[in-house]
């Protein structure tokens, strides 16, 4: 079931796309930096880009979605389709401890 989230702008919004129908794929998420809008708004790798601000993504060839992307200044909308199973991300911890390596 397709879900819409919003980031909060401006830029930058931390994840990696890739595809486009210039590369006979789907636009998808393909990392999400740890501790960014991205990550906060629960965004993961493996979720499907489906629409940017209301455009459609069927149609959009991978530089027309960065475009759209960049073009975003007060926030960013994404349409996303949920992956069935999630791909791995590292979990970021601001209070993970320090271990020197000997």
């Amino acid at each position: 079931m397709p879900q819409n989230v919003v980031l909060p702008g401006p830029a930058p919004w931390g994840f990696r796309l890739t595809g486009g129908i210039d590369f006979n794929q789907p636009l998808i998420i393909t990392r999400i930096t740890p501790g960014s809008k991205a990550s906060a708004a629960n965004l993961s790798p493996g979720d499907v880009i489906l629409a940017i601000d209301g455009y459609g993504t069927e149609n959009m060839t991978h530089n027309d979605a960065q475009e759209r992307i960049k073009a975003a200044s007060h926030q960013l909308c994404l349409k996303i389709e949920r992956a069935e199973s999630r791909l791995w991300s590292p979990k970021f911890q601001k209070t993970a401890k320090h271990i020197p390596l000997k």
